[in-house]
């Protein structure tokens, strides 16, 4: 079975990190195929380095070298060239970047001054922590740079753009938002692979990610979701929602401004042009609440407390996956 997963931060690493360990291998010496489309609509450049936080996160997750606490970052993390430049006044100190993290983001910097391509990059690192010995195969969405920017207001009674990581990390979300825009998403283009990835697969999955920032961008480069519509694969998403809360993060300070119900209903409905099936929380049982016509949903427990509890909601999603397999004929 071939997999193609379309994953934010945290809650998709996370989960993918879960698949891998419900998925058996397809023989005694094959590792499951999993291609995993990450959004890279987070990237921001600091201290002149190139940062791609939902990539890492995956990278440091499925690497075994994640700081689990806290779901991103490097585990025995040190900060002594973050202290360095505080000191100097140089970057900003609400974006703190370790020690063994500014390997990463040194790498990839200059990987992409020499002409590398962001997959190209991608590839090199996912190497290095050994996805591919995991049968997982690590894409960006687009090679092309964008760049989430929160609409607010300013202190005049205006408006101002703020990079999405200063709104979400440095403001915790707190700041109302008006609109997200995406600087570059018109002119991008899937990177190579990605649309191939999705028509070809068996099973398109979206883990529990955040709808307007993680996935929505992913959705938004240009070919994404008409190949989506157009997959013979069932796609299978998982609600980031319980009970009309995020489990984690902010989507709900995300959804408000699309002017989406802030509910596992209303997340499907973002999704109802190409979802096939649908898992959400016992809070949100379909015998109680609505759903999109057409969509098979199933509730159970979806926090994801610890590892074998990520690898019970992937296999949930697998499960579900399979029976939908032959249901669909394409979409386009």
């Amino acid at each position: 079975m071939q997999i193609t997963v379309l994953a934010g931060g945290v809650g998709g690493a996370r989960f993918t990190r879960g698949l891998l360990d419900a998925l058996p291998p397809d023989g005694p010496d094959d590792p499951p195929s999993v291609t995993v489309v990450g959004n890279t609509g987070d990237d921001i450049t600091l201290v002149g380095l190139r940062v791609c936080p939902d990539l890492d996160t995956l990278l440091y997750t499925l690497g075994g070298a994640v700081d689990e606490a806290q779901g991103w970052g490097r585990a025995e993390e040190t900060t002594a060239v973050a202290r360095e430049l505080a000191a100097l006044g140089v970057g900003p100190e609400w974006f703190t970047l370790g020690d063994r993290d500014l390997a990463t983001h040194l790498a990839r910097t200059r990987w992409l001054a020499q002409g590398l391509t962001l997959s190209q990059v991608t590839e090199r690192l996912a190497a290095r922590w050994g996805l591919p010995q995991q049968g997982v195969r690590l894409l960006p969405a687009t090679d092309t740079p964008i760049e989430t920017h929160v609409v607010v207001d300013d202190e005049e009674g205006g408006e101002r753009a703020l990079h999405f990581q200063e709104w979400w990390v440095r403001h915790h979300a707190a700041l109302p938002a008006h609109r997200f825009t995406v600087a570059g998403l018109a002119q991008a283009s899937a990177a190579p692979q990605v649309l191939d990835a999705i028509r070809s697969a068996d099973l398109v999955l979206l883990p529990p990610s955040n709808p307007v920032v993680s996935i929505g961008i992913i959705l938004g480069v240009p070919g994404v979701r008409e190949a989506l519509r157009g997959t013979r694969a069932p796609v299978v998403g998982v609600s980031p929602l319980l009970g009309g809360r995020p489990v984690r993060g902010h989507a709900d300070a995300c959804l408000r401004p699309l002017g989406v119900e802030v509910s596992a209903s209303g997340v499907a409905g973002l999704y109802a042009d190409f979802l096939d099936g649908w898992l959400v929380d016992t809070a949100d049982d379909p015998g109680t609440v609505d759903y999109p016509s057409g969509l098979r949903v199933r509730s159970l427990d979806l926090l994801m407390r610890d590892q074998e509890g990520a690898a019970r909601l992937a296999g949930a999603a697998l499960e579900l996956g399979r029976d939908l397999l032959g249901a669909t004929a394409g979409r386009g």
